[in-house]
């Protein structure tokens, strides 16, 4: 994730705890283990869903399928991420409220100490739902929305949608939840982006995040709608806009792009240019968060119980939790996958293996190198960065 709103205007929110060491006010503790840092965990707690998402990477349906981890399983689960020290479990799915036990295996995850967050589509959050989450002390509700009104509708296969979604936000705000809006960018929607910032005004919303379009699941059969690279800098700079005018209308959100770390190279040159000093201290972040962190700070279990370097990763296993505990997976280095995204420097090819940034991006993202390539150590197809950028000598401080 790139902290937009922390690069261009110094606003500290709860996510940099995680990004920066650094923590903002109010922020919700959670488990600090010794040794390397611990992943956050997204669990694909189930693949059903009640929508059918044209970028879905789970490929989510409408039905329950066999094999997902039952309350038992679950709450096994979530007890070794304990013990091992995971700081936070992110719910996701499919549709994570189509689970019925949803609520007590948050309420168990508290219990061990693990901060809580939930991703869902957000129409089934009832007023009752919303007040449980607050009850439970979830961090974040991330609610997602792909467009304004009918293009939403289109773009998640169900007719009311949008609406169902804007009345789950808002029974989310009412009881005091802290709501981020998630919006994946493709060549369908990327102009609604001033719409969603003036909707995320006018609603309260805390939070918004840009994801750039992962070729996974059924997002890959939207590669050819994925943006060009010229439309991504144009977007980029959108966002920056809009993020700046907020600020400085006392309007202040935490404003991010995830998947996609060539925004914060952008970000940075522009800024050189523009503003020195601030470019400085940009580049001191960027250094510190380190980049695509899949396999290292990120990782995910799907709903049978197979750990992944990150949720994109459905078609690779790096073990089943029913043979060896999370912990026990997380920290087999011997696994090549795994062993080679915490040292992929060496590993990459292409423009990634030659860019003079690579200490701030780490490669980007992998999987989408592989849907394009084939090859899980090639350069990502989705970086926008021009040979100059790349080639531009060492970075400042260097």
């Amino acid at each position: 994730m790139i902290s937009i709103s922390r690069l261009l205007c110094d606003t500290i929110s709860p996510g940099d705890s995680l990004r920066y060491g650094e923590k903002a006010p109010h922020t919700i503790p959670f488990n600090q283990s010794a040794g390397p840092p611990r992943p956050v965990v997204v669990w694909n707690c189930t693949r059903q869903c009640n929508l059918h998402c044209l970028h879905c990477y789970a490929s989510a349906g409408n039905q329950k399928l066999p094999g997902e981890l039952s309350t038992a399983e679950g709450q096994a689960f979530i007890r070794g991420l304990g013990e091992f020290g995971v700081p936070v479990i992110l719910f996701s799915g499919g549709e994570p409220l189509l689970r019925e036990d949803l609520f007590a295996l948050a309420d168990f995850a508290t219990r061990q100490g693990i901060r809580v967050a939930l991703s869902t589509n957000g129409t089934m959050i009832t007023g009752k739902a919303a007040r449980k989450l607050k009850s439970l002390g979830f961090a974040e509700v991330g609610i997602s929305l792909d467009g304004i009104g009918e293009k939403n509708d289109r773009f998640r296969g169900l007719d009311g949608a949008y609406e169902a979604t804007l009345q789950g936000i808002r029974r989310c705000i009412a009881v005091g939840l802290r709501v981020s809006l998630r919006l994946t960018i493709t060549s369908f929607n990327y102009r609604e982006i001033p719409a969603i910032f003036r909707l995320a005004e006018e609603e309260g919303i805390d939070r918004l995040c840009f994801y750039h379009l992962a070729y996974s699941g059924r997002g890959d059969r939207l590669r050819d709608h994925d943006i060009s690279h010229e439309q991504t800098r144009a977007v980029v700079d959108v966002i920056c806009h809009h993020t700046r005018e907020l600020y400085a209308r006392g309007l202040a959100k935490e404003v991010l792009t995830v998947g996609n770390h060539a925004d914060g190279i952008y970000l940075y040159l522009k800024l050189k240019k523009e503003d020195p000093e601030r470019a400085v201290r940009t580049l001191a972040l960027l250094r510190t968060n380190g980049g695509n962190s899949s396999g290292i700070k990120i990782g995910a279990v799907d709903n049978r119980g197979n750990v992944h370097p990150d949720q994109f990763w459905w078609h690779y296993s790096l073990g089943n939790i029913h043979e060896r505990s999370f912990g026990d997976i997380w920290s087999d280095t011997a696994e090549p996958v795994l062993g080679g995204l915490r040292n992929r420097k060496a590993l990459l090819k292409g423009r990634c293996a030659r860019c003079h940034y690579l200490d701030l991006c780490n490669g980007n993202l992998r999987v989408r190198a592989e849907a394009v390539f084939g090859d899980v150590w090639a350069e990502d197809p989705a970086c926008y960065l021009t040979e100059a950028e790349i080639s531009n000598g060492r970075v400042d401080g260097e």
